[in-house]
């Protein structure tokens, strides 16, 4: 939009206004000269109208959903409130749209009558926004061309200010863990296996000086040639762990710079809050962690929804960074078990899978998601206990994953 304050009529009442102003020179004529005089004043008076005559104005903008998922729809609603002593003509709004959400944020601006008597009016307008990608964006502020009554001038200004957007990576429907109730190990799954089974699991241990007789496991004593008594075991809650490699030698340079502007990066964090949402749906307790063990998020509880939806809105902002080795994964899990440990990575290299074939043995269903492996990495893992996948930009993520949790033989997709 030209910089110009006059509108195409309102250039050509200028051009006309100095026409008649030469003619009643050049004739004699002074009828022209009026008509030039009036053409200007009012030429003058509607630019007056529109940049010192005060002007009330108000947005309030609305999100609907509040969050979007990275590639949703967001429906955007604007509600501008205008008081003016004098009525404008049909204008021109546009909002702006940062990098990352996309739609025609634009359009016909009604026009607005004095608030002289009807006090002030709210003019609601409302477009449909497209989030392309993972961040906490700005959305706005809104630039609206206002006419004066005759439509000679226009002004360009800003109303209100911006506010953010978050996307959030997007979730992925993932498969179950497995085909049969109990196979994977989640409590959902467990409460099944133990219908008719009583509430108590009993287990036997060595006697201590004081147990009741009673107990006594005369089985399990004969057997140890010791005594053992009834024990009941404590039920706990299974669990697992979703690891996220942010070091940056396994991303390229855009994923440490900023959300949503590297697509293997995007696509590894969409694959850690859909593993999450799925072995939460299990049942498990999910710890989610980075690659040296530091948690990105409290535990959420087997059947948490909300708190799945919380860490996707955590990791809205997430980015790649310096530091990060396996090491001291591989330490922190030493001497301990878990349930489903799934590690999701960038650029893994051969030394990567030796480095973390320990872990394998320390998980009851161990699964490495990687964006760009090198081959021979995905080989040497699947040998030492991983189950493998790569999961390029683009892939099909679902699809990876029922693959690596087949309960049947180790698979590797490459």
């Amino acid at each position: 939009m030209s910089r110009w304050p006059l509108t195409a009529r309102g250039t050509g009442a200028a051009l006309l206004a100095f026409a008649c102003f030469v003619g009643a020179h050049a004739w004699a004529l002074p009828e022209l000269l009026y008509v030039s005089t009036l053409l200007t004043v009012v030429l003058a008076a509607s630019i007056a109208t529109l940049y010192f005559v005060r002007r009330t104005e108000k947005v309030r903008r609305s999100f609907d959903p509040d969050v979007a998922a990275a590639g949703d729809d967001v429906h955007v609603r604007l509600s501008v409130e205008i008081r003016s002593p004098l009525p404008s003509a049909q204008g021109q709004w546009k909002d702006a749209l940062p990098d990352g959400i996309g739609g025609e944020a634009a359009g016909v601006f009604p026009e607005t009558g004095s608030a002289v008597w009807t006090g002030s009016r709210a003019v609601v307008l409302d477009y449909t926004a497209h989030a392309q990608r993972r961040g906490i964006r700005q959305i706005g502020p809104v630039s609206v061309v206002s006419t004066d009554p005759f439509g000679f001038a226009r002004r360009r200004h800003t109303i209100g200010r911006a506010l953010p957007l978050t996307i959030t990576p997007a979730i992925i429907d993932l498969g179950p863990l497995a085909e049969q109730p109990g196979e994977a190990g989640g409590s959902m799954h467990s409460a099944t296996d133990e219908l008719g089974q009583g509430s108590d699991n009993l287990v036997p241990r060595h006697y201590i000086p004081g147990d009741s007789m009673r107990r006594i496991h005369w089985r399990a004593s004969a057997h140890r040639d010791e005594l053992m008594v009834r024990q009941e075991e404590q039920e706990t809650t299974p669990e697992a762990t979703v690891v996220l490699d942010r070091g940056r030698a396994r991303w390229d340079a855009d994923a440490g710079r900023a959300p949503g502007t590297e697509p293997g990066f995007e696509t590894a964090v969409s694959a850690c809050v859909s593993a999450v949402a799925r072995l939460v749906q299990e049942g498990y307790i999910v710890a989610v962690m980075d690659v040296d063990g530091a948690p990105l998020i409290d535990p959420i509880e087997g059947g948490d929804a909300a708190g799945v939806e919380q860490l996707a809105i955590d990791l809205a902002s997430v980015t790649a960074r310096r530091e990060g080795s396996p090491d001291a994964l591989v330490a922190l899990f030493s001497g301990t078990s878990t349930g489903p440990l799934v590690y999701i990575t960038g650029a893994m290299t051969e030394a990567d899978a030796a480095t973390l074939a320990p872990l394998a043995h320390h998980s009851s269903l161990p699964v490495i998601l990687a964006v760009a492996p090198q081959a021979a990495s995905l080989i040497h893992a699947a040998e030492s206990g991983w189950r493998t996948a790569r999961i390029a930009p683009g892939a099909d993520l679902a699809a990876a994953w029922s693959t690596v949790v087949d309960r049947g033989a180790r698979r590797v997709r490459v």
